[in-house]
């Protein structure tokens, strides 16, 4: 098995061209080809996380992303955050989150914690 770190760009689309191959017809783990693929896709992965890194969402945004994606309202909040002026002092960064805001959005609307937390 010919294969060799990611460290620069012309060596990521070499990987990400090999990879393309498998796309379509993802080979058997354990076989020599699926054995290729594992190992190609943690090194673009790898060269991924560290040269093209994604942030975590701000927690204001994630809530509205959450509202925009259920179709959700400031009146579907008010078990999550409370009273709906408070939802609005929210959503409109008055009011940071607290401890049992961001578990109540986690456990009720599904929101990851990681995102409501934010940096």
């Amino acid at each position: 098995m010919n294969i060799h770190p990611v460290r620069s760009k012309s060596d990521y689309k070499a990987a990400l061209r090999e990879l393309s191959v498998y796309f379509d017809h993802e080979p058997e783990p354990g076989t020599a080809d699926g054995d290729r693929f594992e190992i190609l896709a943690t090194l673009v992965e790898a060269y991924e996380a560290k040269h093209f890194p994604i942030e975590a969402p701000d927690p204001i945004e994630a809530i509205r992303f959450r509202m925009e994606q259920g179709g959700l309202t400031v009146k579907d909040l008010v078990s999550s955050i409370g009273r709906p002026n408070r939802v609005y002092e929210v959503l409109n960064r008055k009011r940071g989150l607290t401890i049992d805001m961001i578990r109540n959005l986690h456990r009720n609307l599904g929101i990851p914690a990681e995102s409501l937390i934010g940096p």
